[in-house]
């Protein structure tokens, strides 16, 4: 099968800039490199020939331009935004050779290609770019050097902002908190600190992350992206710029950048292609400097995913959509931080929400904007705690109460007595499986009959990543047995296992997206009793077991069978897990 680099060098000999003796001795060599006996893989012919000076850069370039109908540019004195280099990250343009010139005003994204006959690479970029891509064609070298200039620091150039932003205190034109910065709004003149900082956060948008983690170390500055719930390296910026780095991303989110002994909170708003991103803030001293976290929300997106968006088996749909149809007691949904808790609350409320009916939420902080319903953010240096609220809530007459997190004894009071006077309460707690909610409330100081009589349901849970779709490939279930992944029920043979093989899509992660394993505990006559009676949380599982309830790992296994995620992602997840 004729590769791209084969179709390239084919035409640079019918074009008469390679003659065809040179082209085979290059082959030879390459064959040579690639042989069993010699270890890795050496250059390949085109690179050889390059290396060589046989086969001329610009030349091949502008051949290669005329035969595609594109066009030839030189990238020495190009300009290029911010916002243009976030769109794609460092390791990509490196590995194939490409470079990000602009941002069309059609929307397509104008790319210098070395070779503009691989078409695989182009579709790839394009996927991940989430826009049209408009190829252009350069030299290797341009594209190579326009790499060192953009992706990595011009030394003087920095120097010189890190003095004059310690002369003047340079803000960037960045407003107080609640101003919005618009990707992109950056000008030519500003100065290249700014640039940076924005082009680490519009790279972290454009691959999906969720936070965004810069620690200082004793010799650098580790960047890390959290992606799909896993903690992502990426290129390091410079260990001496990480001051400066620090005191922008303060002054963006609108905290003092002089002090530096105390943790701060602040946020950022941003908005990229039409949509809002809530950037919260957070700083902590540490022994080499402040670290400095991300969270990304996406203030449209987040609060619009319903049930079928979560991953639930349609039998527990149909089990949390009956829990939610009650019209009083309390739901409650369990699981540690950043396993979905909230989000998992929003689409419930997402689906209850109908103008009949008046819902009002208490929440520390307000994540996303919910239309239709009244969202109380939590006060606590004014005195609007949890408690608070709620107590403020019960006297609007609201069908529907969401409580951000049960914390203590106060907020469980209230909140219990308010769904046995006739409202629905959905709320959160930090418990590790379903029934151990139960023991948890009685542990902070409610009385047993009391959680016996209000709790309708409570729904634990864990987010497992999904198998990329686009590198998505079949997998015999025997072949995932036999990894020592634990106590597992065996895969039938008919199981639909699959595999990612890693693309470019999810950066090579085999991976992409995340939904939820769940575990649906419901309080039936005989729940209801044990509880009275103070029954240890292993006993209430037992029975619960005994009705029909589904662990998280067996729900994840259903989810294997179903190729929608792996096996090693279950067992990783629920650790303990019985079945």
């Amino acid at each position: 099968m004729l590769t791209a680099d084969d179709y390239v060098l084919q035409l640079a000999v019918d074009h008469g800039l390679l003659r065809p003796e040179q082209l085979a001795a290059a082959r030879r060599r390459e064959t040579l490199n690639t042989s069993p006996g010699s270890g890795s893989a050496g250059p390949r012919a085109r690179e050889i020939l390059l290396a060589e000076g046989r086969l001329d850069q610009r030349a091949l370039a502008q051949l290669l331009a005329a035969e595609s109908g594109t066009t030839f540019v030189e990238l020495g004195g190009i300009r290029v935004a911010g916002v243009t280099l976030g769109m794609v990250p460092r390791p990509l343009v490196s590995r194939h050779k490409i470079f990000p010139i602009e941002k069309t005003p059609e929307g397509a994204l104008k790319v210098a290609v070395a070779n503009p006959f691989d078409i695989e690479t182009l579709d790839s970029l394009a996927h991940f770019a989430g826009c049209p891509i408009e190829p252009c064609v350069a030299t290797e070298e341009d594209i190579a050097a326009a790499i060192d200039r953009f992706y990595g620091t011009e030394a003087a150039n920095l120097d010189d902002v890190l003095a004059g932003c310690a002369e003047t205190g340079d803000a960037g034109g960045i407003g107080p908190e609640g101003r919005t910065i618009e990707a992109g709004e950056e000008g030519e003149g500003d100065a290249p600190i700014i640039k940076l900082v924005h082009s680490l956060i519009l790279d972290a948008i454009r691959r999906r992350a969720s936070d965004i983690h810069l620690e200082p170390l004793a010799r650098r500055l580790r960047l890390r992206y959290r992606i799909d719930g896993v903690l992502l390296e990426v290129e390091n910026p410079p260990k001496r710029l990480q001051s400066a780095i620090v005191s922008r991303l303060k002054i963006m989110a609108n905290i003092s950048i002089a002090e530096k002994r105390i943790p701060q909170d602040g946020r950022i708003m941003i908005r990229l292609d039409g949509r809002s991103f809530d950037l919260r803030v957070s700083t902590l001293p540490t022994s080499q400097g402040e670290s400095v976290v991300l969270r990304l929300l996406d203030r449209e997106e987040g609060g619009r995913l319903g049930l079928t968006e979560l991953g639930f088996l349609p039998e527990d749909q149909a089990r949390v959509e009956r829990l939610i149809a009650m019209p009083d007691g309390m739901m409650l949904v369990t699981g540690p931080t950043g396993s979905g808790k909230t989000t998992t609350l929003y689409a419930c409320l997402h689906h209850l929400n109908h103008t009949d009916r008046k819902i009002i939420t208490v929440e520390d902080p307000v994540e996303y904007q919910l239309p239709g319903i009244n969202q109380v953010p939590v006060r606590a240096d004014i005195g609007m705690t949890f408690a608070a609220a709620l107590r403020a809530m019960l006297r609007q007459a609201p069908n529907i109460v969401m409580v951000g997190e049960i914390r203590d004894l106060e907020t469980a009071e209230i909140a219990i007595n308010a769904s046995l006077t006739g409202h629905l309460v959905l709320s959160t707690l930090h418990t590790n499986d379903a029934p151990s909610a139960v023991t948890r409330l009685v542990d902070i100081g409610v009385k047993s009959f009391l959680v016996a009589t209000s709790l309708r349901g409570v729904m634990a849970q864990r987010l497992v990543r999904l198998i990329c779709p686009e590198c998505k490939r079949p997998c015999p279930p025997g072949a995932i047995e036999s990894r020592p992944l634990g106590s597992i029920p065996p895969l039938s043979p008919g199981a639909s296992c699959a595999r990612g093989q890693g693309c470019l899509s999810c950066l090579f992660t085999g991976y992409r997206g995340r939904a939820g394993l769940f575990e649906i505990f419901l309080v039936d006559a005989e729940i209801q009793q044990m509880i009275y009676a103070g029954a240890a949380a292993s006993n209430l599982r037992e029975c619960a077991r005994r009705h029909g309830m589904r662990t998280m790992r067996e729900d994840g296994i259903s989810k294997v069978i179903a190729g929608l995620t792996t096996l090693e992602e279950v067992v990783s997840l629920t650790v303990g897990d019985s079945n």
